[in-house]
């Protein structure tokens, strides 16, 4: 699998502009992170995660894949047509179904597509995400850096992102107002930012 791509410019522009920060990126080095360059398949797979942990969401992912490579591949038009109780057995809930199916029919159908969605902006990938059921701001800012690679995503729906900030800053707390100054601060390279912060917690 392709990993997310370290720009040197990113990690020394970050180092000069925060000083933890850049302590943090010398300890851990160069970070290895895979990516999903489909993102219908991206999308499945963040579906798949909601509310379970990530040792479970990689379980049942390699039994979707499983399931619909069976059937021609994990593609929109495969999952479409898989039947809900094939999907259920894989160990996805009603409401992950019902929104994955939802996901399969706007792609199949071309209200989205792949190549759309990586010549759109990073608010039209929000917007066109999130219209779909089940797909918060968070799932769609997680494929932007995990599927489409964009440089610039610092998540404040992301819990960990927050509280990585807390405990590298050394912070009680993490309210809107001081988190924007972050995002600010590590603009245009918020996603190799949120890497590092996240690895921190590893």
């Amino acid at each position: 699998m392709p990993v997310f791509p370290l720009a040197p410019e990113a990690l020394a522009a970050l180092s000069r502009r925060d000083k933890r920060l850049a302590a943090l990126i010398e300890t851990l080095g160069p970070i290895r992170r895979e990516v999903e360059p489909d993102p219908f398949a991206a999308l499945l797979h963040s579906i798949t995660g909601q509310q379970i942990s990530m040792k479970a969401q990689e379980t049942v992912w390699r039994r979707l894949r499983s399931l619909a490579e069976t059937s021609g591949g994990l593609t929109p038009d495969v999952i479409a047509a898989l039947p809900v109780e094939s999907l259920r057995a894989v160990g996805l809930s009603a409401r992950k179904v019902s929104y994955m199916q939802a996901a399969a029919d706007a792609f199949a159908r071309g209200r989205l597509s792949a190549d759309a969605l990586r010549a759109a902006s990073d608010a039209e990938v929000c917007a066109a995400l999130t219209a779909l059921p089940g797909v918060g701001v968070w799932t769609a800012e997680m494929l932007l850096i995990f599927s489409l690679q964009r440089p610039d995503v610092f998540s404040w729906g992301d819990l960990a992102i927050r509280r990585a900030l807390c405990r590298l800053h050394h912070h009680k707390e993490m309210p809107r107002q001081r988190f924007e100054r972050y995002r600010r601060r590590y603009s245009p390279y918020g996603s190799t930012a949120s890497l590092y912060l996240w690895a921190s917690l590893a």
